[in-house]
């Protein structure tokens, strides 16, 4: 395959970017280009041309017109004359090196794709760091909202992004149930069960009183299921209660109520297709010591004081706008503590990039995190937080409200509404640090205005068409079958050649040869698609790359009629039709999306 120098090792936009940075050094180094010497810092970006009747790719190298004295159309030619011409033509236009593909150049895409398949743009980015991707990690005490909706998606494509470039990442969902939440789970459940026993008794009215309980109905079959589970101690918190909750009881209601909720969380968590590698109790850092172990350990440093009766931790001389309390003055940690404590051991456990999505209200918790982790002998750098926006729902057009007295709308409704697919899609769709708008409408269309749709229907078009093609067909003339022969065709694909791609570019009308080249060129920008997606840790850029890679796909069908009398023409265009086939699906696994193959 290797039959020029790119060989499909970098992308493109960074070989041709290559190629103009190494020509200008030596065209500088050989006296040719104005004043400059040869030792000078300068770089240079690679685009694609808005006008393609220019090239393909081009490089803007005027930015040294001040350093060489010369004008940027004399530059570009200067440096220009130092390239070796491999597949691809170059043209200057002002200060651009424009660079024009040949068509062996595009055939030799075609067939990495091909034989790279599923690891076409797999890549070693990250080189095996080893990464902890912390996100979700709501309270056990109720039903996930649509903004837990956003962190799974995100966080879960950006887990496969990231491993797919070559990052060690291990997923964990932090689970806050060392909390007073706990206890006021296990007091909402007891009235429940009482409720559900025929007990006059309810919620309270009062409007302080009420925050310390759970009113809502998800409850009452967790109170149900406990009845039937275990009907004799339910009997008996129902014969013991006087008008207040017993201790003993209590307890055991809470713990209950908490692992119901965590199961129901996980079960909710794999059928979105996000999976965690392990689910970190905050009650086990206090119960194993690690909090006070923590504590002893900042001691020792000494950023530790007391004042006010509370324990302080001097976080503003390591970045933070000011110090914070450790310990309350009635001997409680505050939630910066564990915190602190849980950070500690993930460094501890050997990770050396700390992942966190939070919610954008958490902004303030990152200087004194990295304060932390910088007091315990640790790189504050460490820590990368990623500040996630909410998450607006949009029915015909109108924001649905969502306040404090209003129906809570839950991810599990959401998913059971719109789907697995098109909720995990939308939730991606937008980059983490702005607000997304959730048209749930359009979300459950079958239109190619939903964006989902769209996708699925590309692939599943593409394999209509490769199915079609090794159908069995009627032979009318002799009243027989002609039979198909899919195995020959997977035989040509596994042997295949640039040059047999040869025939797709031969006495072709231009709108053909123009939207297959497009299609060409957007398949071979997968590879930075992908790098830049774990790079930058932006998943939404794979749904951004799909839709326009399924735009261009569906263009390269309208003008190039693939199943046509002619084997080799059919041939090579159902080999572009099953790369297409290959990419899709690919981006899709990394978002968790199904690639269906039928519609």
């Amino acid at each position: 395959m290797n039959v020029y120098n790119y060989g499909g090792k970098i992308m493109l936009k960074e070989y041709f970017l290559e190629k103009v940075t190494i020509a200008a050094k030596q065209t500088a180094k050989d006296g040719k280009l104005g004043q400059m010497t040869g030792d000078e810092e300068f770089s240079f970006q690679a685009e694609i041309p808005k006008n393609t009747q220019f090239g393909d790719f081009a490089v803007n190298v005027s930015s040294l017109a001040r350093l060489a004295k010369l004008a940027p159309v004399k530059i570009a030619e200067l440096i220009a004359e130092n390239i070796v011409k491999e597949n691809f033509d170059i043209n200057i236009a002002a200060g651009f090196i424009n660079f024009k593909l040949h068509n062996n150049f595009l055939n030799n895409i075609l067939v990495e794709v091909l034989d790279k398949k599923y690891d076409y743009a797999k890549n070693n980015q990250g080189g095996g760091k080893k990464v902890i991707l912390e996100y979700v990690s709501a309270n056990p005490t109720g039903p996930f909202h649509i903004g837990h909706g956003r962190w799974a998606a995100m966080g879960s494509a950006l887990a496969n992004v990231m491993k797919y470039s070559g990052y060690d990442v291990y997923q964990e969902f932090y689970i806050n149930d060392a909390g007073s939440q706990i206890q006021k789970l296990g007091k909402s459940l007891y009235i429940r069960i009482l409720k559900e026993l025929g007990v006059d008794i309810d919620f309270p009215s009062d409007e302080e009183e009420i925050k310390n309980y759970y009113t809502g109905e998800y409850l009452i079959p967790v109170a149900k299921g406990f009845i039937k589970e275990e009907p004799d101690k339910a009997k008996s918190i129902k014969s013991s209660f006087k008008g207040d909750f017993e201790l003993e009881f209590l307890k055991y209601l809470s713990k209950y109520a908490r692992l119901k909720m965590l199961s129901m969380q996980k079960a909710l968590l794999e059928n979105f297709h996000t999976h965690f590698d392990n689910y970190f109790s905050e009650l086990t850092l206090h119960e194993s010591g690690k909090v006070e172990e923590c504590i002893k350990q900042l001691d020792k440093l000494g950023v530790l004081y007391e004042k006010d009766g509370a324990l302080w931790f001097a976080s503003s001389k390591y970045g933070d706008d000011q110090d914070r309390v450790i310990k309350k003055s009635d001997g409680a940690y505050t939630y910066l503590t564990a915190d602190i404590a849980y950070h500690f051991n993930k460094l501890q456990r050997g990770f050396e990039l700390l992942l966190n999505i939070w919610g954008a209200d958490h902004h303030g918790y990152i200087p004194r995190m990295r304060a932390a982790i910088e007091v315990l002998g640790y790189n504050p750098n460490s820590l990368e937080v990623l500040l996630g926006q909410l998450v607006n729902l949009v029915m015909n057009g109108e924001q649905v409200r969502m306040g404090k007295r209003s129906k809570m709308i839950t991810l599990d409704e959401l998913i059971e509404d719109v789907g697995v697919d098109a909720t995990r899609y939308w939730m991606i769709m937008r980059s983490i640090d702005t607000t997304l708008d959730f048209d749930i409408e359009l979300a459950k269309s079958k239109t190619d205005e939903n964006p989902v749709f769209y996708v699925q229907y590309a692939h599943a078009r593409a394999c209509s068409i490769l199915r079609h093609a090794f159908e069995d067909k009627p032979d009318v003339i002799n009243n027989d079958i002609i039979k198909a022969n899919a195995n020959s065709f997977d035989k040509i694909l596994n042997s295949i050649k640039a040059s047999d791609f040869d025939i797709i570019w031969k006495d072709i009308d231009e709108k053909t040869n123009e939207t297959t080249k497009k299609l060409i060129l957007k398949m071979e920008e997968y590879k930075s698609v992908v790098q830049n997606a774990a790079k930058y840790r932006a998943p939404y850029l794979l749904t951004k790359y799909l839709q326009e890679l399924a735009a261009a796909f569906h263009q390269f069908y309208t003008y190039s009629k693939v199943l046509v009398d002619n084997k080799t023409l059919m041939h090579a265009r159902l080999a572009i039709v099953k790369s297409v086939t290959i990419i899709l699906k690919s981006a899709m696994d990394i978002i968790a999306v199904e690639a269906p193959e039928r519609m």
